[in-house]
């Protein structure tokens, strides 16, 4: 191997590799939410509160069509991980070969359906006369960059699968660039609106696709394939099918309750769904070292999973609920004493009831943010161990807790629109119950054997 980044997580301190290996994807989630930041920034201040709610109406749209990419690609890189663990040079460039097929086809299909039914989708939801066209665009627009999110999600996992979580973090910087340069180009200066936006997030997402390939086949030799490597191999597209499916659908389940509330949300009127987004767009960001933690365990796992070592992946987990805590303690603390000054960032002080909405809201979903943080955590670790079945049971609860409490809790009176917030941590808290207890029912350890 002749790439310095790689590294061997089956030897030396489970806090330093996955602290090591957490901080590069934390960063580069970073940037990739300053994709939506800036494109809610961006529309908020200088076309409209309604484009703005717009953008928002498709977020848990987008989250939905974009999961099925990410959830494979999850399932492949857990593959590739345990057989760089386990030393299998060979099933690994297979592993690498055959994710190019499912990833393409998956992103080819999903496509279409976002094009071709993006008006009687968002209709449904019930999204706003005054805004639908918009939503309507923005959607088709950014379905058409799927396929670069696949390709790049498929890469990235696969480098995190040999240990080296850098290099991804360089191409999500470079397409944040474009993606930030392009939005005020598209939209101070041609005027393009939410097309502008989703134009400029598209480009860069391709951009990090083409690079992310090209440094892969130049730097890391288990990328260059032999005639052997690419042949397809269906039994290895099974089982990358097998293990990032059950991801997937849970992606999928999550995004559907969040287009069930979303459609609650809209009930609401415009105000409520602008704070909405932008609430959503800072919770973006708070889940962002939750899901770089959970991505460097589930990496450390695999590979201590196919070297043999359980009593490391029992350790990780250890250090990771600690770093959560943590973690959570100075958001709580942050929004509670500057909320209003982080929403007043996304629009202009005349829209004051949209801000103080929003400042509320985090009040309110800011002490559950432990409870977010511990769904990442014993998710990575029984994702790493090839227990994906799992994902299925936590996607069904999330959809059932946010589809119960938003339809019960926004008809009492008292709570009214608040009851939307609730729902949020209310759902975060018993997703978590249900993920700790899978994890300490220690079936995840017969679910390694079989690897």
């Amino acid at each position: 191997m002749n790439n310095r980044n790689v590294t061997d997580m089956t030897v030396g301190s489970p806090a330093r590799h996955i602290l090591k290996f957490t901080i590069p994807l934390l960063i580069g989630n970073l940037f990739q939410q300053l994709y939506n930041m800036v494109d809610s920034i961006v529309v908020g201040r200088y076309v409209s509160a309604h484009a703005l709610a717009a953008v928002g109406a498709c977020g848990s749209l987008n989250f939905l069509f974009f999961s099925l990419s990410s959830g494979l690609a999850v399932g492949i890189g857990i593959i590739a991980a345990q057989y760089f663990g386990a030393n299998d040079e060979r099933q690994l460039k297979k592993t690498i070969a055959n994710s190019f097929y499912v990833l393409s086809s998956a992103a080819l299909v999903v496509t279409l359906i976002g094009v071709l039914f993006a008006g009687p989708i968002l209709r449904l939801l019930q999204t706003p006369e005054e805004y639908v066209a918009d939503s309507i665009n923005y959607f088709r627009v950014t379905c058409l960059g799927i396929i670069g999110i696949a390709i790049y999600n498929g890469v990235a996992a696969l480098l995190r699968a040999v240990g080296d979580s850098k290099t991804p973090l360089y191409f999500l910087i470079l397409s944040s660039i474009i993606n930030v340069s392009l939005d005020l180009v598209f939209v101070i200066y041609f005027d393009l609106g939410v097309v502008g936006v989703a134009l400029a997030t598209i480009i860069a997402q391709a951009v990090a696709a083409i690079v992310s390939i090209i440094y892969a086949y130049k730097k890391v030799s288990y990328f260059r394939l032999g005639k052997k490597d690419i042949r397809p191999d269906f039994s290895m597209i099974r089982d990358s099918f097998k293990l990032g499916s059950p991801v997937a659908v849970q992606n999928s389940m999550i995004a559907v309750s969040c287009i069930a509330l979303q459609a609650v949300v809209n009930g609401f009127g415009p105000d409520v769904a602008s704070a909405y987004t932008i609430t959503g767009r800072i919770e973006q960001l708070v889940q962002q070292p939750y899901g770089s933690l959970g991505m460097a365990l589930t990496s450390y796992t695999g590979q201590n999973i196919g070297a043999k070592k359980q009593e490391r992946v029992v350790e990780g987990y250890r250090k990771a609920t600690l770093t959560v805590l943590a973690f959570s303690i100075v958001m709580l603390g942050m929004f509670f004493l500057f909320g209003r000054y982080i929403c007043g960032i996304f629009v202009k002080e005349e829209a004051a009831e949209v801000i103080t909405l929003g400042a509320r809201a985090l009040r309110i979903t800011s002490p559950f943010y432990f409870a977010l943080g511990m769904i990442y955590v014993p998710r990575a670790v029984l994702n790493g161990c090839g227990d994906t079945g799992f994902a299925l049971i936590n996607g069904m609860t999330e959809v059932v807790c946010r589809i119960v409490f938003a339809n019960v809790l926004t008809r009492i009176p008292v709570l009214g629109y608040w009851g939307i917030w609730i729902t949020t941590g209310l759902t975060w808290t018993f997703t978590a119950i249900v993920c700790v207890a899978r994890y300490r029912s220690g079936k995840w350890r017969y679910k390694a054997l079989e690897h």
